[in-house]
């Protein structure tokens, strides 16, 4: 309200006012002026009227200085330079915003905006809250959210905005939108984040989001099986390069080495600097150890590469400790320590450069003899189960047979793999009696599939050579076959390579079992010591080729020559060939083309326990 404005209105009201003052005068002095009863009531009229009109010229006044205030409020509100404001209509249309709201949006004018649906300025992920705002607004609710609003220019702004209901005449006719740029409280809270959780030098993830990324990925590899590769990386006497060439070199190394780790990794996978020259790295996805061990021996090729700073050629050491989640008891902490203690164990062991953790370096004698008590307790529990992997042919693509593979259902850490237990198993002797359990429960579960009209296909079980040893197996194997009913020719046995070194007593041991009508397999072969002169006097049948020939046959041209010259001379000793580990149609393809008969492995299916393998009987039933 200019001053013009302020003094006629001030003007008005003083001469409302005198009036009203010179009528409440009259009035009381009328009785005395007037004598007849009819002069004092006329005049007594007169000024009530009088009164009366004063005061409807003091309260119009009245009204139209509110007014003005509220025009006064209204002009300075869009006037603002420090709130964003814009009326909209109940279409959502944007009718009118002052500078602040336009130029907040990155636009030159008002008229650029004005006519435009409020919604159409809408980042994709807020139309739906926009579109409930103004719902809301329509049935005359106040409305507050946090939307975020699309710039000219294309990046997104988060705001705060209140939706408040504008009427006239007691009808609802649009909303005042009133909003607070909440950008800037969100990049200090991503800058405070990024403080906390990511290292300043190289700009990767440091040791306290590291611990919080390993337990999520941990959570997550249990429920998938799968296998997790915690590496500890430390740099071999990386002081030196700092006192040799100073704190700046030494930065842009650490700045490389970082680079290469991610470049080197999938996006998967999780790179972090924990402190000093030390990152760790968190390999996800994995199904067995060897594609984890495959992973860090490319990682250290790379990292070993001359590094170029500043024209000096620089080369760098690293050592590697490796820890994997065997144990799904494990948190992020428990892990770390384990790769810790397997870089430790590099830094003893000359001519290393990576090692990974084991079990029992921290199995003292009363680990061990407690672990023994709990095996011993599982036997009797019955914790051990089976879950078996499918093997298929290769020219039709049917199951042909499956492999029984032991897990341990612990109490209170899950679902145990055999490298847990089985080596002390082996130690102690209690592998005599798993052995035995396994081939049972094998025997009877197929004869239950038999039975339940399920196709036909024997079931592979793996035997300990203490087993060979302390054992007649023959005859327990018989025992077995006959208290199940299975028939023998549903039954087949895999031994490892290890096994052939003493050829009589195995052979003869093999020959008996052989003469029951259970087929006998060679697993893993190509790791061992054994020679086609030995597999033509073994009663065999069938060769497993060891997935480390399998899981490289893509990349080196040698694996590629040696499968295909097991499976030519498998083939003239009229033996099968099954290639175990095949985890990609490529690798399915190639052994296809040279002539492999069989494959197991991850393409097909992973080993799932008897109650989910029903369902891949039906669907090898359908094919």
């Amino acid at each position: 309200m200019n001053k013009s404005s302020f003094d006629k209105y001030k003007s008005s009201s003083t001469i409302a006012v005198f009036l009203l003052i010179i009528c409440i005068i009259w009035l009381s002095a009328n009785s005395f002026i007037f004598e007849t009863v009819r002069e004092k009531v006329v005049a007594f009229s007169i000024s009530v009227i009088l009164i009366a009109v004063c005061i409807f010229l003091v309260s119009k006044q009245v009204s139209s200085r509110a007014k003005q205030l509220h025009h006064l409020i209204s002009d300075t509100l869009f006037q603002s330079t420090g709130v964003a404001v814009t009326y909209i209509n109940l279409s959502g249309t944007i009718v009118e915003m002052n500078q602040t709201a336009y130029k907040m949006l990155g636009y030159d004018n008002a008229d650029e905006l004005i006519g435009s649906s409020v919604i159409d300025l809408a980042e994709s992920g807020s139309v739906e809250d926009f579109k409930s705002a103004m719902s809301k607004l329509n049935s005359g609710e106040a409305v507050t959210a946090t939307l975020t609003v699309m710039h000219r220019s294309s990046f997104p702004l988060s705001f705060e905005i209140c939706f408040e209901p504008v009427t006239s005449k007691g009808k609802l006719v649009g909303a005042i939108l009133v909003a607070h740029d909440l950008s800037d409280h969100k990049r200090n809270l991503e800058r405070i984040k990024y403080m906390a959780y990511y290292d300043d030098l190289t700009g990767i993830p440091n040791r306290a989001l590291f611990h919080i990324r390993l337990d999520e990925e941990l959570i997550r590899a249990n429920e998938e099986q799968s296998l997790l590769g915690v590496v500890y990386i430390d740099l071999d006497n990386f002081k030196l390069v700092n006192a040799t060439f100073g704190r700046e070199y030494a930065d842009l190394a650490l700045l490389s080495i970082a680079e290469r780790l991610n470049r080197f990794t999938s996006s998967s996978d999780f790179v972090a600097r924990m402190e000093g020259d030390e990152f760790a790295v968190i390999l996800v996805g994995h199904q067995t150890i060897e594609s984890i061990i495959e992973k860090v021996e490319s990682l250290h090729k790379q990292l070993i590469e001359p590094y170029d700073l500043k024209g000096e050629q620089l080369h760098i050491e690293a050592s590697m400790g490796v820890a994997i989640n065997y144990d799904h008891e494990d948190d992020s902490y428990a892990m770390f320590k384990k790769a810790d203690m397997a870089l430790l164990k590099v830094k003893e062991t000359e001519g290393e450069y990576r090692l990974i953790y084991s079990q029992e370096w921290i199995h003292s004698s009363y680990d061990r003899l407690n672990l023994q008590h709990e095996i011993h307790r599982a036997i009797k529990n019955k914790e051990f189960v089976l879950h078996y992997q499918p093997q298929y042919d290769l020219e039709n693509g049917k199951m042909i047979g499956m492999e029984a593979l032991i897990r341990w259902n612990h109490p209170t850490r899950g679902l145990l793999y055999p490298y847990y237990f089985i080596p002390i198993a082996e130690q102690s002797n209690l592998i005599v009696e798993i052995g035995e359990w396994v081939i049972r429960e094998a025997c009877m579960q197929n004869k239950e599939w038999l039975d339940a009209g399920y196709p036909i296909v024997p079931v592979s079980v793996n035997l300990s050579i203490r087993q060979f040893i302390k054992n007649e197996m023959a005859q327990q194997i018989k025992t077995i076959l006959e208290e199940t009913g299975l028939s023998a020719q549903y039954l087949d046995i895999e031994i490892t390579e290890s096994m052939s070194i003493d050829i009589v007593e195995i052979n003869e041991k093999l020959t008996e079992i052989s003469k029951l009508g259970v087929g006998i397999s060679v697993d893993d072969f190509g790791t061992g010591y054994s020679s086609f002169h030995y597999l033509k006097s073994f009663p065999i049948s069938r060769l497993k080729i060891d997935r480390s020939f399998v899981m490289d046959i893509l990349k080196e041209k040698n694996n590629e020559e040696i499968v295909s010259a097991i499976i030519a001379m498998a083939h003239k000793l009229d033996l099968q060939v099954i290639a175990e580990g095949v985890e990609t149609v490529e690798q399915l393809e190639l052994l296809r083309s040279i002539q492999c008969d069989e494959i197991q492995g991850y393409l097909k299916s992973p080993p799932v326990p008897k109650e989910q393998f029903v369902s891949l009987f039906q669907t090898t039933s359908k094919k």
